[in-house]
């Protein structure tokens, strides 16, 4: 596989029984320790990464603090929270770390419009962060309007589905990044569908591992990756691999780390 001198792991989840774990659709997912992680960073290089809650953690964010700090420099996390969550606690998780919040929408952790904008509005006020959606691209329509309104938002696995590509790609266009994850989770040829996107706007893919593929159809394999490397120009691989997403979820690097 050819080497990548910077990679920003966009999306993967540490899944440890040690913390708070509940059963989402009847589905609750083997463990993922940070150590099982930590060999996929040293195999495939990566420098950074955002931890991304999964349904099954609801809205604990104690094994997201825990991680963060084994995980270290270069490291950010994506949290599930309540429209209730305080301004104090949004500011400390900020200092943690924490740069967005996610809405899983495809795995019936439904909220309503009202609600979505309300508090994307406000952690982005607060602390900048932004919003990640996990929905299948064929219901995106009612979300439209909100999503093209919003300061800063990312969509899930490419959208999983090939239908609802044109929506997806008309909210590309309007600056929405979508991550390059999940390959094994849609429905469609993946390389027609990565050029699209960046072809659209460059700056909007960020991949990710997705590690360690909790329900997909296949995991990740590292010639997902591979796939970028060998089909993409160098400043392209650049931007899909570690430009696009350091940008947008502002991770912190030690002084002394080698990048």
């Amino acid at each position: 596989m050819p080497s990548s001198p910077k990679l920003f792991d966009a999306h993967f989840h540490i899944i440890d029984p040690a913390f708070p774990l509940q059963e989402n659709q009847g589905y609750l997912p083997d463990p993922f320790l940070i150590e099982e992680y930590s060999q996929w960073r040293k195999l495939l290089g990566i420098k950074g990464g955002a931890l991304v809650s999964g349904s099954f953690q609801g809205f604990d964010t104690s094994y997201m603090e825990n991680a963060l700090q084994k995980l270290g420099s270069g490291f950010v996390g994506v949290i599930q929270a309540p429209l209730t969550i305080a301004d104090e606690e949004i500011m400390r998780l900020d200092a943690l770390g924490v740069r967005a919040i996610r809405f899983n929408i495809k795995r019936g952790l439904e909220t309503s419009l009202k609600d979505l904008e309300a508090l994307s509005r406000r952690v982005y006020d607060l602390a900048s962060w932004h919003v990640e959606l996990y929905i299948d691209s064929t219901e995106l329509s009612p979300w439209v309007p909100l999503l093209k309104t919003l300061p800063a938002t990312s969509l899930d696995h490419l959208g999983l589905s090939q239908e609802g590509l044109p929506i997806l790609l008309s909210l590309v266009s309007q600056g929405i990044k979508v991550k390059a994850t999940g390959f094994g989770r849609v429905n469609f040829e993946v390389l027609p569908v990565l050029k699209q996107i960046y072809q659209e706007n460059s700056e909007a893919l960020l991949f990710g591992t997705d590690l360690p593929s909790t329900r997909a159809k296949r995991p990740f394999s590292p010639e997902d990756l591979q796939l970028i490397q060998e089909n993409f120009s160098e400043e392209a691989i650049e931007r899909i691999l570690w430009k696009n997403s350091v940008a947008f979820y502002r991770p912190v690097f030690n002084a002394s780390q080698s990048l």
